[in-house]
């Protein structure tokens, strides 16, 4: 069969290196009648040692000409294929007690991760391959310069852990950038949730809206309505300055004073 090109439009880049392939098998540690959806499995380099160990397996796979390369590659007992775009699949469909994996297309990573937090309540855990620079912000703690939005909303909703970084030569085509190896594991429902949960992205999402200004500034009309002392933060703090844990008390004071998400 005639090699496969990689695609920029796709933001294919080929994962080669077998050393980093074992170490990524390693960290999911996958169990024989476990569920697990391949995101982007490519030209299959972690499709197959993952069948190894696996009863089964469902890849979503964008290309058609990779997805017809894999039902060539794979029989449809050991290897369920669906063709689509990741961020219009439902995940309702494949059930609970999902396991997600796969090396993110840098241009999708984002939107994807907040599309899956809809099925967090399927999930056991994801680990995924991004940009190093997306792992750094969602595993980053108040104070720190990666701390952004996307820390705080993923964090919410997940246990992170980076696991290990990726070189540009473990792909084909190389990438411009270093990846890393994540893993997201759903917050039990006993966790901290606050009590209008789309006000609570409403506010994450204006205090970071400006980074430089101070909260006081950026949240406009909200501003007076929220009890500073008695939760502890203070009105000239810049959003990077605020934990999850405040950010969700924040958001409870305003929907105690008739803010609605």
């Amino acid at each position: 069969m005639r090699a496969h090109q990689a695609r920029k439009r796709f933001g294919q880049n080929f994962l080669v290196d077998l050393g980093v392939i074992e170490s990524i098998v390693r960290a999911i540690d996958p169990v024989r009648e476990e569920r697990l959806i391949e995101i982007g499995p490519g030209l299959g380099a972690l499709t197959a040692p993952l069948l190894d160990r696996l009863s089964s397996l469902t890849v979503i796979e964008l290309d058609r000409d990779l997805a017809a390369r894999l039902r060539q590659r794979f029989s449809e007992a050991q290897l369920t294929i669906v063709q689509a775009d990741v961020l219009t699949v439902d995940f309702a469909q494949f059930g609970h007690q999902l396991r997600v994996v796969g090396n993110l297309p840098y241009n999708i990573s984002s939107p994807l991760l907040f599309t899956l937090v809809e099925y967090a309540e399927q999930i056991v855990d994801q680990h995924f391959m991004l940009q190093r620079e997306v792992v750094d912000r969602m595993v980053a703690e108040p104070g720190s310069g990666d701390y952004s939005r996307l820390s705080v909303m993923l964090q919410y909703r997940y246990a992170i852990e980076k696991i290990f970084d990726v070189a540009p030569e473990a792909f084909d085509p190389a990438p411009r950038v270093t990846s890393s190896i994540v893993r997201m594991v759903p917050l039990p429902q006993a966790r901290v949730r606050a009590v209008d949960e789309a006000l609570f992205a409403a506010v994450v999402l204006r205090a970071f809206s400006q980074r430089r200004k101070m909260l006081r500034g950026v949240l406009g009309a909200w501003t007076a309505l929220i009890p500073w002392d008695a939760l502890q933060i203070e009105p000239t703090w810049r959003a990077e300055q605020v934990s999850v844990p405040k950010f969700i008390a924040l958001a409870d004071a305003l929907h105690v004073a008739g803010v609605r998400g």
